[in-house]
């Protein structure tokens, strides 16, 4: 077996245990960096009532965690399934040198899981959404960003 197929067996087996107690639904991850796993998430969406609890969320958490940064370089990313659109984009602000994904989205969308209705949403402009967005007094919201750009001691990323 190879290296990326450990990882990989390691990330569904983590689904695997998640799902099985009942913890959320069958996506597993697994942070790697010099070969150890740093980082290990499986979906915790219905147990913590919480939307963003997906594996690749949860093993960032933990993986950052561990590795006292807010950013995953030098890192690999192993999930058990082409990542999410709410994914990918906390994917790309961690900055892992790379991702290797077992299931893809028509996997995931055959078993229930099927996040096309979110890309579909994304070129909409903001009104013909599913969900409208509405701006909402942009001269008080402009204020922090100000603040941000005059500040000396802010940590960039």
């Amino acid at each position: 077996m190879s290296e990326k197929e450990k990882f990989m067996l390691e990330a569904v087996k983590t689904a695997l245990r998640g799902m099985r107690s009942n913890e959320g639904g069958p996506f597993g991850c697994v942070i790697v960096k010099d070969g150890k796993i740093i980082g290990r998430g499986n979906n915790k969406v219905t147990s913590t009532n919480d939307p963003t609890a997906h594996a690749e969320i949860t093993a960032i958490r933990e993986a950052c965690k561990n590795l006292d940064s807010f950013q995953l370089e030098g890192c690999d990313i192993y999930t058990s399934c082409e990542p999410c659109p709410m994914c990918l984009g906390a994917i790309y602000w961690a900055r892992p040198d790379r991702v290797f994904y077992g299931s893809n989205h028509s996997d995931a969308a055959n078993i229930g899981f099927d996040d096309e209705f979110i890309y579909k949403e994304i070129p909409l402009p903001y009104n013909e959404r599913s969900i409208p967005f509405e701006q909402v007094a942009p001269e008080i919201a402009i204020e922090a960003f100000k603040e941000w750009k005059k500040k000396e001691d802010k940590i960039k990323y």
